[in-house]
């Protein structure tokens, strides 16, 4: 059992939670709870290493998934005290498990049929929430342009809700995203337009970029758009949360691709 907050295991963990150019470097990152080990075992993905404490062992479908990603084969799982968790953990009420993994990206499909590009999107739980809700209404990718709050941050990967496992996320340049999205219809979420979202033929191949909460979206992202397209408001309410305005308009492009 580790026990000691000076373990060299749980200060490399603390590291990666911590300091975002360490994760780089070592190409790993930290996820927390149940469903994210339930999730790399779906996905036959062995974590680098893995701990748990007494408590979550307690309980026997847990007992069963660290048996489960044992099996995998390539790391030791490690016992650790609840005080040892707490430390390598990023929320005050840790869930008793985690393990550290690759940032292995899925790829981008070579004809994409749906994507969200996200400009300057600052805020980790904006950013979690857009690529949990992004891979719930079937969007075949996430491309983060520059300023946009870092993938791996905790807070994006705990409001993610494992979509770093399912969905393609890339950092791109501009001129990286401009390649990425020729031949689609590209869209652009602004305040200002009179195009309602539900006026859109979303079964077309399409791009649809979300900016920032306090700018919206750049000149880089603007230059980009075929179109301008807004989500009409009642009374003099001016703007939406970026992620819900995200969720809006992806499940109106599900919508019709279903009905379609």
């Amino acid at each position: 059992m580790i026990t000691s907050l000076t373990n060299a295991k749980v200060k490399y963990v603390r590291r990666l939670q911590t300091d975002r150019r360490f994760r780089n470097r070592e190409k790993q990152y930290v996820v927390e709870g149940t469903r994210w080990l339930t999730e790399l075992i779906g996905l036959a993905r062995p974590p680098a290493l893995l701990f748990y404490t007494e408590r979550w062992l307690e309980t026997a479908a847990h007992a069963q998934i660290l048996q489960q990603l044992t099996s995998l084969g390539q790391s030791t799982p490690y016992l650790t005290t609840e005080e040892v968790m707490q430390a390598m953990s990023d929320t005050s009420t840790p869930a008793g498990a985690l393990a550290v993994i690759a940032m292995q990206p899925r790829p981008l499909p070579t004809t994409p049929s749906l994507l969200l590009v996200l400009d300057e999107v600052s805020t980790p739980g904006n950013l979690g929430t857009m690529l949990r809700t992004a891979g719930a209404a079937g969007a075949d990718g996430v491309l983060l342009g520059p300023g946009c709050v870092d993938l791996y941050n905790p807070k994006v990967v705990r409001g993610s809700m494992g979509a770093h496992l399912r969905l393609p996320v890339h950092s791109q340049s501009w001129a990286e995203i401009a390649q990425t999205v020729r031949g689609l219809q590209v869209w652009v979420a602004t305040v200002q337009a009179e195009r309602p979202y539900t006026a859109v033929d979303w079964q077309q191949p399409t791009a649809l970029i979300i900016g920032s909460e306090a700018s919206g979206a750049g000149q880089a992202a603007l230059a980009l758009a075929t179109g301008h397209i807004t989500i009409p408001m009642h009374a003099a309410t001016e703007s939406l949360n970026a992620a819900m305005a995200a969720g809006i308009i992806l499940f109106e492009a599900a919508r019709q691709r279903i009905k379609n």
